[in-house]
């Protein structure tokens, strides 16, 4: 995360990540990214009293009328990465994961320290991305287990048929439109089939698909997976952020 956070801005984005911008600008509210991997609370209230960020806006500018920042982030905190791989996901040797969208790589890296799984392949269609994730996985010498492919989700079917775990973290609604969300989910539906494999998303399948048109009866794909989200015993635990995370099987 320190290595990352010194190749990129303070709001961890792109300006190549156009559609995902406006979006955020678009806001009802004023929200801002705050990458949860680079970012943790401590680092944020850091950062506030240093004057670099700030949890509230002005509602009227020069008054003391001020409200709470909506954060988002596009990555996994380290919480939510140790829930994954230590309480959500089984025992991953043999395994291949994939993480869709794989952007920073957090996914893949806490795989590679954190689990047995075989291979781990990020899909990340940002140029951007991909290269800084090659430069981590290069300078921590992850190469072994962890492959980064620089596609569209939508072009990798033979690599959904084979992964044991997908990973799907936030992954379309700030990068695609809805007629590009729905085609992509479709995709995803059509080639996550082998049975028994697991699909961990953020936030539910039901919260996804509700805005979508899409033909995808979940009944007959998946079955929910009940999460313990109280094994979790760490202090500060952030059970909201844990309890958006939502595991499933593939019938």
């Amino acid at each position: 995360a320190e290595d990352l956070r010194n190749h990129l801005p303070i709001e961890a984005m792109f300006n190549s990540e156009h559609l995902a911008i406006q979006k955020i600008h678009q806001h009802p509210l004023p929200m801002v990214h705050v990458d949860a991997f680079l970012y943790d609370d401590d680092f944020v209230d850091a950062m506030c009293e240093e004057g670099r960020m700030s949890r509230n806006y002005c509602i009227e500018c020069g008054s003391y009328k001020t409200a709470s920042l909506e954060f988002i982030s596009h990555s996994f905190s380290l919480m939510e990465l140790k829930f994954l791989y230590q309480h959500v996901l089984p025992d991953l040797t043999g395994r291949v994961v994939v993480d869709v969208g794989s952007r920073l790589g957090a996914v893949l890296f806490a795989g590679y320290l954190y689990s047995s799984a075989s291979q781990l392949y990020g899909v990340e269609m940002n140029a951007d991305f991909c290269q800084l994730q090659e430069m981590t996985i290069t300078k921590y010498q992850f190469i072994d287990r962890i492959k980064v492919v620089h596609a569209d989700i939508c072009t990798q079917a033979s690599l959904l048929q084979k992964a044991d775990v997908v990973v799907m973290n936030n992954v379309f609604e700030y990068f695609l439109d809805r007629l590009e969300q729905a085609r992509a989910w479709e995709f995803i539906a059509c080639n996550v089939k082998k049975r028994g494999s697991l699909l961990v998303t953020v936030p539910s399948l039901k919260e996804s698909l509700s805005k979508l048109q899409v033909n995808i009866q979940l009944s007959q794909w998946v079955e929910e997976v009940q999460l313990n989200y109280d094994v979790y015993v760490e202090k500060d635990v952030d059970r909201e952020a844990l309890e958006q995370i939502h595991l499933y099987r593939i019938l």
